[in-house]
């Protein structure tokens, strides 16, 4: 078996050392991504892991996914809903009940007797149900004073306090509301002596004239003021 001399083997191990040296030199070139062609390496690719976006690779076709597509509505949105074309039972409209109320045409107008006291005159306004069936009034009256040729004297009454009841009136009743005014010969208003009475029964359009033959009436100037009070049952106070 021949041996090396020392000084061979040294000169050996210097060109093995200058040959694993210059390997990197020819890798890292001068830095250029782009120079020379790619070194093909040998061995298999680790999987890459860390903040990676998630996609498809290039050539391959989406799985199906399980979660709802945008503007899709859930399956409880939709519940409940009427099928298109399915009718809805609203149940029927109760009819109107029949109004009670005394129209102007089954009532007859008339003008009590005075009851003054303390500087007032005071006179009953009677409307009875001259009608087959029984009706109601409620609350006030019209009324006005008017010449012969239909022309109103002196403003409209004004209504007293009082609290509106519900009269009921079979044929033949009748029910009363106060016409009050101050004396014009104790207040010194501005008269007039009218020919009739306008008598509007309540929620009505139509009057009634009562001839009026009980003298002179304020329209105007001091205490010239004509009130009304609500209807009450009967003829009179």
């Amino acid at each position: 078996m021949a041996h090396k001399s020392p000084s061979a083997r040294r000169a050996a191990l210097l060109v093995g050392a200058v040959a694993v040296v210059g390997l990197p030199l020819t890798a890292c070139g001068h830095g250029s991504a782009t120079s020379g062609a790619p070194q093909k390496v040998s061995g298999t690719a680790a999987p890459a892991t860390g903040d990676t976006t998630a996609g498809t690779a290039p050539g391959t076709e989406p799985g199906p996914s399980s979660a709802p597509s945008i503007g899709a509505a859930p399956p409880s949105a939709t519940a409940g809903r009427s099928a298109p074309g399915t009718a809805r039972h609203t149940g029927g409209t109760p009819a109107p009940a029949a109004s009670t109320r005394c129209h102007t045409s089954e009532l007859k107008a008339s003008v009590g007797r005075e009851n003054p006291g303390a500087g007032q005159e005071n006179f009953p306004v009677v409307l009875t149900n001259t009608s087959g069936r029984t009706c109601t009034v409620h609350g006030y009256p019209g009324a006005a004073f008017v010449d012969a040729s239909g022309r109103q004297l002196g403003p409209d009454p004004k209504r007293s306090s009082g609290t509106p009841t519900t009269v009921t009136l079979k044929p033949g009743r009748s029910a009363w509301a106060g016409l009050t005014f101050s004396n014009p010969q104790v207040s010194g208003a501005r008269t007039a002596t009218p020919a009739s009475l306008i008598v509007t029964p309540p929620d009505e359009r139509d009057h009634l004239t009562v001839k009026w033959t009980a003298g002179q009436v304020p329209v105007g100037g001091n205490a010239s003021s004509v009130f009304l009070t609500v209807f009450s049952p009967g003829t009179e106070p």
